[in-house]
Parts: structure tokens; C-alpha cells; sequence
């Protein structure tokens, strides 16, 4: 095995975080934590909790940050000082300890790069995720379940809170669609490059000629609305309808007109929600999940960036920007980072940093503009 050659690999680690350091604008993340906690000290922040959740989860964010560029600017000063005690000492453990450590660090920044790259006007925000069957029949339903339960894994994982807000069944197997939300601090700007159609191929289990079948499932990234925006609907432009929810029984469920179909009448946007027990906390998070579409589609045509902010999907991807391929071959590709990975059950339990950072990398390597 070669011998680390420590001097070049510490500087180069010290040049990736000055790099990181500057994007990440060190004084602004100071200046944001001063403001953010005259805020949080108010007396009266928590006679309106929605605004204080807010402030307390942007503070813990901000917080979160700046300490990680501290503790990663540390490690970087002890990892220098414990390779001149290694290689004073010629200990051969020592040595090991380091360059595990400087493997460590590198792994670090790689993070902590990914984030800098989430710039995005809508970035930062918490995301509402739809996933919807495409062609393929009951197995393109099934697909949207394993879909949906992908994300919540990865969702879990991270210590991420995911609340369904509505799910629809299909009449063999899987779901018709879901939608989810994830209220986090830079959950959009990670999701945002997981929008797009998705495609399965598989023997179907619902084939009882064991054939091999390809199906789709489209996924769907919008932002988190938050007090700041201003999206007004009037009631004139919305139509509700009420009906009973439909899926696995339970108290609530088939017994009351709970479920809510928002459909806004000028855009022709469709909200459906069923998950809450009453009919106002269905319509509730039906207006909120149809602001946040329209203030999407509302920047997308101010921008004349069709589609852009909810995952950049664009044509030029083609007709699905990810395989699952379970059959003949193990293997989930990503069309647009050519990442790829063998182990597709990882993948399906929710496995996908790697390819969310590849996408997230290819997205920065898009927008960057020609030389």
C-alpha cells in the first residue's frame, strides 16, 4: 500500500474548505443566528406558534450549520497535529488512526459541499412530495407503493418527519397516488432532483405467466409554503368537493364525508386529501399543498423556467430519469448522473444519498453558466 503523502492531502483539505467556508458566507450565518435569536427570545413568540415553530427550527438550522463548519475546521487542525505526533513517533497505529480520519474528513466535506450547492430561491424550504402509477397497470400502482415507501424509509433515516396527507388506493394492488410532506430545513432543495418519471422493470407478480414487465410511476417536488408568501385564492376560483375515504378501514375511515378534492378552477390543479380524521383538517392541508403548487407554477412564469424549481424537470432527461431494473439484471441507474448501484433492495429501503447527491451535483453542473 502506498504511504499517504499527508502534507499534500491536508492541504488540499484545507483549500476544499476555505472554498466551502466562503460559499457558505460564515458572517451572514452569524448575522442570521443574532437575528434569529432576538426572535426566539421574544416574550411573546408563542402566541403564534406557527411563527415561532419557524423561528426555532431556522435557528436550530442555522446553529446546526455553523457549528459543522467549526467542528469540520477542527478536525482538519488535529488531524494535521496528530499526523506530526505519528510520524515523530514512526507509530504505525497512529498512522492508521490518521488516515482513517483523513478519509473521514473527506467524506465530511463532500457533505457539507452538497449543501453549499443548495442555493435555490426555494431550497431551504421543507417539500410536499406526490407520487403518482403511470402506464404499466397494477404493477405501475404497486411501483408508486414501493416508491412511497422508499421515501419514508429514507424520510426515517435521516430522523426526518414524513406526514402522509393522502393516499389513493388502487383497486387491485398500490396506490393510484400519495402525497407526503417533510417539514425540514433544505428538504426541497434535496427532493427537488428526485421529480420526474421513474421506471420498473420486473417479472410482474401479478402476471401468472411470469413475464417480464416494465411500469412507471411519476414523482412530484413542490415547496413548503411558509407566512411570508403571498399566494390569495379566492373562493370563487376554488371548487370543494367532499366524499368518504376509501383504503384500510379504521375508526373514521368509510363512515363521514371527511375527504376533500380541491380543484382549482383557472389552473385546473387538483388537491385531494383523506388521511385526517375531519373534514377541516382535510380541506386545511388541501389549501395549503394547492398554495404551495401555485406559488410554485406562479415562479416558474415569472422565471419562464417551465418546471424548473420543481426538480428540473425538463425534456432533454427523456421519458424517465431513473431505472429499477429487478430483472434480468440487479441494477437502479440514474439516466441523468449515470450513478448507478447493484443492490436495488438497498436502494427500495431507502439508500438514495448517493444518488441525491450525484443529482444534486449534476443540477449545479447544469445551471452553471457557458464559458
Amino acid at each position: 500500500m502506498a504511504k499517504t503523502d499527508f502534507t499534500a492531502e491536508i492541504r488540499s483539505l484545507r483549500a476544499t474548505y476555505a472554498t466551502i467556508e466562503e460559499v457558505s458566507d460564515v458572517e451572514q450565518i452569524k448575522a442570521d443566528i443574532a437575528v434569529l435569536s432576538e426572535e426566539a427570545g421574544a416574550p411573546d413568540l408563542w402566541d403564534d406558534p406557527a411563527s415561532a415553530q419557524i423561528v426555532t427550527s431556522k435557528l436550530s438550522y442555522r446553529q446546526a450549520e455553523l457549528e459543522r463548519l467549526t467542528k469540520l475546521r477542527t478536525r482538519i487542525d488535529d488531524l494535521e497535529v496528530l499526523v506530526e505526533l505519528a510520524e515523530l513517533e514512526d507509530d504505525a497505529d497512529t498512522i492508521d488512526e490518521a488516515d482513517k480520519e483523513l478519509a473521514s474528513i473527506h467524506k465530511a466535506l463532500d457533505d457539507l459541499e452538497i449543501v453549499t450547492l443548495l442555493n435555490g430561491e426555494f431550497d431551504s424550504r421543507g417539500a410536499v412530495v406526490t407520487i403518482r402509477s403511470g402506464a404499466g397497470g397494477v404493477d405501475a400502482a404497486d411501483f408508486a407503493e414501493m416508491l412511497l415507501r422508499m421515501y419514508l424509509r429514507w424520510a426515517e433515516k435521516r430522523g426526518y418527519k414524513a406526514t402522509v396527507m393522502d393516499t389513493s388506493y388502487a383497486e387491485e394492488a398500490g396506490l393510484k397516488s400519495a402525497t407526503f410532506e417533510i417539514d425540514e430545513p433544505y428538504v426541497f432543495g434535496v427532493l427537488s432532483v428526485e421529480a420526474g418519471t421513474h421506471r420498473l422493470v420486473r417479472i410482474s407478480p401479478f402476471d401468472n405467466q411470469g413475464r417480464r414487465q416494465t411500469s412507471f410511476a411519476a414523482v412530484e417536488v413542490v415547496p413548503l409554503i411558509e407566512q411570508t408568501d403571498t399566494i390569495d385564492i379566492p373562493e370563487s376560483e376554488i371548487r370543494v368537493d367532499v366524499f368518504r375515504s376509501s383504503g384500510p378501514g379504521g375508526q373514521s375511515v368509510n363512515t363521514t364525508d371527511s375527504a376533500v378534492r380541491m380543484t382549482h378552477i383557472p389552473t385546473g390543479i387538483v388537491v385531494s386529501m383523506q388521511n385526517e380524521k375531519s373534514q377541516i383538517q382535510n380541506r386545511a392541508a388541501a389549501l395549503r399543498v394547492l398554495q404551495s403548487r401555485l406559488l410554485l407554477l406562479k415562479k416558474e412564469q415569472e422565471n419562464a423556467k417551465k418546471k424548473e424549481l420543481a426538480g428540473d424537470v425538463k425534456a432533454s432527461w427523456g421519458d424517465q430519469m431513473r431505472s429499477y431494473v429487478l430483472n434480468p439484471y440487479q441494477m437502479v441507474k440514474d439516466l441523468r448522473t449515470d450513478h448507478e448501484v447493484g443492490n436495488t433492495q438497498a436502494v427500495l429501503d431507502g439508500e438514495i444519498d448517493d444518488f441525491i447527491d450525484a443529482g444534486i451535483r449534476w443540477r449545479a453542473a447544469q445551471r452553471r453558466p457557458e464559458k
